[in-house]
């Protein structure tokens, strides 16, 4: 047991610490230190580190602009497999997600989401000549293939929504581990975004696979809009709040476009100005 001596050496000790403990919301405190944290799964081009070793892809890019605008002049990287985004979020190993993370109700019940940043339907990744004839989730179904998808993913959603049985689904770690997959045999086709699987063939040409048109993913039978954003921590208002503000202004100047271009986005993945969350966190 400490002496009353011991303790009163202690006592300024301790309240030296509680005050080094970091107060205000997360945008203050992010404004006061001058970086905010950004959680990324190292997918292309969504969210990486390049071969310099810097932050980048089209959501770091967007994101330091929008911050830039808010107060917020530097982004600190925390790469994560894609299946522990959110949990790492919710845990507070970072401050906000900014990894392509398409919006659907059951995340939105987990996570708060900004504004839609961009639309990228899912693809197929299939042998050359698409021998199966795979155009939809529901034709993997009938098909009776495996299908390889991220873990926690959206195309995992959807192809659970198709019914998809379990045992037929492989689920990856990461955009690499999904186009091995492919192409090593572990499962005859390869489901995510139609922007990342044209990034990744194009830097793995040669190996005998293909992607498919985009498709329409529906869920109980509704076409959803797979579009997806920024989040953050449920509470943090005032950051999502300027942030939307900043982020909506991007888009319609233009400049969203030319941020976005050098990593695969065009026009056709600019959301629709009145798609709103609320209506993408809306059940089926």
């Amino acid at each position: 047991m400490l002496t009353r001596r011991q303790l009163l050496l202690l006592a300024p000790l301790v309240a030296a610490a509680a005050c080094a403990q970091p107060t205000g919301t997360t945008l203050e405190r992010a404004r006061s230190s001058g970086v905010l944290r950004v959680g990324i799964a190292g997918e292309r081009p969504f969210g990486y580190v390049g071969s310099g070793g810097e932050l980048t892809g089209s959501q770091p890019v967007v994101a330091r602009a929008v911050l830039g605008r808010i107060g917020v002049g530097g982004l600190e990287a925390v790469q994560v497999r894609f299946a522990d985004l959110i949990p790492g979020l919710q845990a507070g190993r970072f401050d906000l997600i900014a990894a392509g993370l398409t919006i659907t109700p059951e995340r939105c019940g987990e996570i708060a989401f900004s504004r839609p940043d961009f639309v990228s339907p899912p693809a197929f990744l299939v042998l050359d000549g698409n021998p199966r004839g795979i155009g939809t989730f529901q034709g993997v179904r009938r098909s009776g293939v495996r299908l390889a998808v991220l873990d926690r993913s959206s195309e995992l959603e959807y192809a659970r929504g198709a019914g998809i049985s379990e045992d037929r689904l492989v689920l990856s770690d990461s955009q690499g581990d999904l186009f091995r997959d492919v192409v090593d045999g572990r499962a005859e086709v390869g489901a995510l975004t139609a922007v990342s699987l044209v990034d990744e063939l194009r830097r793995n040409p040669g190996l005998g696979v293909e992607i498919t048109d985009p498709v329409d993913p529906t869920i109980d039978g509704r076409t959803v809009v797979p579009a997806s954003a920024f989040a953050a921590r449920i509470g943090e208002t005032d950051l999502l709040a300027a942030f939307d503000a900043e982020l909506t202004a991007l888009q319609a100047s233009g400049e969203w476009l030319s941020l976005t271009e050098p990593f695969g986005l065009g026009a056709g993945n600019l959301p629709d100005p009145d798609l709103t969350v609320e209506a993408l966190c809306a059940p089926p």
